[in-house]
């Protein structure tokens, strides 16, 4: 999946509208993956190098100084095999890879300075490709004001939009959820806009 240039001003245009109905910050984060996951092959190798030799010394008459040289093999051959970021991902346990992104997510939260507004109302709207992981994270000046239940309502257009293949789509759609609920409860002030409108991709 992927954003093209024309993708991303059309985001940043939505969250600078969006601003003008209130004095939240909204900020929108895309990952391409939020780990490479680079111990993943390893493992993966070492598991079956250390299976290949039974088979190898039950059912042939190799030497073991062969079934030694043929475990080195098949340990270099599947940590090349799973290397590839498809394969990667697919045998990195679903559990591992939220976690990865929920991290990710929470830096982000802090490296774009949402935590860092003046009325604590910046909104954070995350999504990684790779680990098909999307997440709203509200600051601490939204808690009480807007439920959980609001923020994952704002989040459904994002994960539908995601599963069609539609990022941008869904990102508008997030971004006007989220400035309907800010503009409730954070209505427009004097603080200006305190942090860019565009979208960090990394």
């Amino acid at each position: 999946m992927r954003l093209s240039e024309q993708d991303l001003e059309r985001i940043a245009a939505a969250v600078g509208e969006a601003e003008k109905q209130t004095s939240g910050e909204i900020v929108c984060a895309l990952s391409r993956r939020a780990s490479d996951y680079a111990y993943v092959p390893p493992l993966w190798a070492a598991f079956f190098a250390l299976v290949s030799p039974w088979p190898l010394a039950e059912f042939t008459d190799l030497s073991a100084k062969t079934i030694y040289a043929a475990q080195i093999g098949v340990f270099m051959l599947v940590a090349l095999i799973v290397w590839w970021a498809p394969i990667r991902l697919a045998l990195t346990p679903r559990l591992v890879k939220r976690r990865r992104a929920e991290r990710a997510a929470i830096e982000q939260f802090f490296t774009r300075g949402v935590a860092g507004t003046k009325g604590r109302t910046g909104v954070l709207i995350f999504v990684s490709f790779a680990e098909h992981y999307a997440r709203i994270i509200a600051d601490e000046g939204l808690t009480g004001k807007i439920s959980d239940e609001e923020w994952k309502a704002a989040l459904e257009p994002l994960l539908t939009c995601l599963g069609r293949g539609r990022c941008a789509e869904g990102f508008v759609a997030a971004i006007e959820e989220c400035a309907r609920l800010l503009a409730r409860v954070a209505p427009p002030g004097a603080e200006g806009d305190e942090l860019p409108d565009k979208v960090y991709v990394s």
